[in-house]
């Protein structure tokens, strides 16, 4: 019988959506996993309570605000405390560290998936923004490290699952699933009175505030797009969308011979994020199983891009290259956090985006710095735009 080996996992982002499956996964695998470290930027209730459970090495709580609380609570348990963006990016170094998931929202993922790549961590990707914002460094860097990247967004794993097996084969496209959100078939002028309550209830997944509103404008199927380019190493015309409301599809890939294989099964975040953990095995699980008599009928149409405007933004933005995507992420990111907050309508969203997007200057060959700084002057112009 073969040895398990546990592996000791980072989880960046512990008390989210992700971050809490994840630690599922750990509960129902406990000889394949060590929680060595969990973060967290301001619900340090929820960090405590997880990491008096885990035991943790180390915990991070990015807002400095709730050091002293989280520090008290925990001190006395032989677990060590840190806080801001500077220890957030220096845990994941740690030596004993073997799996970095990452499961922080937005631009915040981008630092410590950097750090942890210099420091030769194989990284669980559940910040796709990450690659939005600098997929040809992010990549290019992994590469030359040696490092694994392990898609955690479940039609990233879906097109990884396919393609084990098939690394000799080329891929002559990749086809992702949207489930078309909660507004799917509706007109722009229906879309003027959406209000955020109707914006975050999704119809088949459970996910954090963001990507919930990310889902509803199709801007989360755009930024998984130029995800996708840079996970599979694929030409913009080789990454295509389909709407499938059932989401039980998790997305496909298409083979020069003309096969096309597909990932299914009940939309459950912690099949993808256990499947990314525990790579290259399959672990047992107790998840909930698919029976195709439940769904008689799977059904497919192509995305509205001119009612959704936010998905043709996000193809402009891969086409065009350079730091394009950086801006599409930061207008994106302060858009809907000031829908979040009612400030914005549902539909000046991708207006606003798409004005950073013409008046950013752009960066064909950007550097590290140039992303930072685009990313700035972005959000500047947004709130701008807003105000």
């Amino acid at each position: 019988m073969t040895e398990i080996i546990k592996k000791n996992i980072a989880i960046l982002g512990s008390t989210g959506s992700i971050g809490t499956q994840a630690l599922e996964v750990v509960d129902a695998n406990p000889d394949h996993f060590q929680v060595e470290v969990l973060t967290a930027q301001n619900n340090c209730d929820l960090l405590i309570e997880q990491a008096l459970k885990y035991k943790p090495n180390v915990v991070v709580i990015g807002n400095d605000g709730h050091y002293n609380k989280v520090f008290e609570a925990l001190d006395k348990h032989d677990i060590k405390v840190y806080a801001g963006e500077n220890a957030l990016a220096s845990v994941v170094e740690m030596d004993t560290v073997d799996l970095v998931l990452t499961a922080l929202v937005g631009y915040s993922g981008l630092k410590p998936t950097i750090r942890a790549i210099e420091a030769g961590k194989n990284i669980a990707l559940a910040n796709k923004e990450t690659l939005v914002v600098a997929g040809e460094l992010i990549t290019s860097m992994a590469r030359e490290k040696g490092v694994n990247i392990y898609p955690v967004d479940s039609e990233h794993s879906a097109i990884f699952q396919c393609i084990v097996g098939e690394f000799h084969n080329p891929i002559e496209k990749i086809i992702l699933t949207a489930s078309g959100g909660p507004f799917r078939g509706m007109s722009r002028a229906q879309l003027e009175k959406v209000t955020k309550a109707q914006a975050l209830k999704h119809p088949n997944w459970d996910m954090g505030a963001k990507i919930t509103i990310d889902s509803a404008t199709l801007m989360n199927k755009g930024l998984e797009v130029i995800e996708a380019k840079w996970l599979f190493g694929l030409k913009p015309e080789q990454v295509d969308v389909v709407v499938h409301p059932q989401s039980i599809i998790h997305s496909m890939v298409q083979f020069e011979d003309g096969s096309i294989k597909a990932q299914m099964g009940l939309p459950d975040m912690k099949l993808p994020i256990q499947y990314a953990m525990a790579y290259p095995q399959r672990l047992k699980s107790d998840f909930p199983r698919f029976n195709f008599a439940n769904y008689p009928a799977l059904t497919f149409e192509q995305p509205d891009k001119k009612t959704f405007r936010n998905l043709a933004l996000a193809f402009e933005a891969l086409s065009k290259g350079g730091n394009m995507p950086c801006v599409l992420n930061a207008a994106n990111e302060i858009v809907v956090a000031e829908f979040l907050k009612e400030k914005v309508g549902f539909l000046e969203m991708s207006d606003i985006v798409e004005h950073c997007m013409e008046k950013i200057a752009f960066i064909n060959a950007p550097t590290y710095e140039d992303y930072v700084n685009t990313d700035k002057e972005t959000r500047i112009k947004a709130l701008e735009l807003i105000d």
